[in-house]
């Protein structure tokens, strides 16, 4: 399950959008990982992806994979995990919960990464936030559909794969 995740999550974080300033925005998959696998080994997931990407496609690179598994591996699927096990308590809706926490973990992530931008000297603060948030906002959105449609079809088919052990 962690392999064929990575993949799935690697294989979309390659579809990039230009932000500017050298900078992409992509999807996460964090939270869709961590529906599955929970935040902890998830995140381990997550990391895997980025070193990979970094080393052998100089996507994102070496000296980012700190800030990036900060922003994506930590952020976007802890903080993610723990966004959709709440709003899952209130909505009583798998699919529904992990897009919505899909969409903002994402959001987050991007908010990150555009100050640690800021404060790197790299752009303005005042550019960076709302150039990568924008972006980020628009491509949340389309991980909030995977992310929903991929739980939903799961939960259809073998929602065994969605129990965890409590965390």
């Amino acid at each position: 399950m962690m392999g064929m995740l990575a993949a799935f999550i690697f294989a979309g974080q390659m579809l990039n959008t230009p932000v500017g300033g050298g900078t992409s925005g992509h999807m996460l998959g964090g939270v869709l990982a961590a529906v599955f696998l929970g935040p902890w080994t998830a995140s381990l997931v997550m990391a895997s992806v980025f070193i990979i990407q970094a080393l052998l496609f100089q996507d994102g690179g070496i000296t980012a994979l700190g800030a990036n598994i900060i922003n994506m591996g930590l952020i976007g699927t802890i903080f993610g995990y723990y966004v959709y096990v709440n709003l899952n308590k209130f909505l009583k809706n798998t699919p529904l919960s992990a897009g919505i926490a899909a969409w903002m973990a994402l959001v987050l992530g991007s908010l990150a990464c555009a100050v640690e931008l800021g404060l790197s000297g790299t752009v303005d603060v005042g550019i960076a936030v709302p150039a990568m948030v924008s972006v980020h906002m628009f491509i949340g959105l389309i991980e909030a559909g995977i992310t929903s449609t991929s739980i939903a079809y799961v939960k259809s088919r073998r929602p065994d794969l969605l129990e965890l052990p409590k965390v």
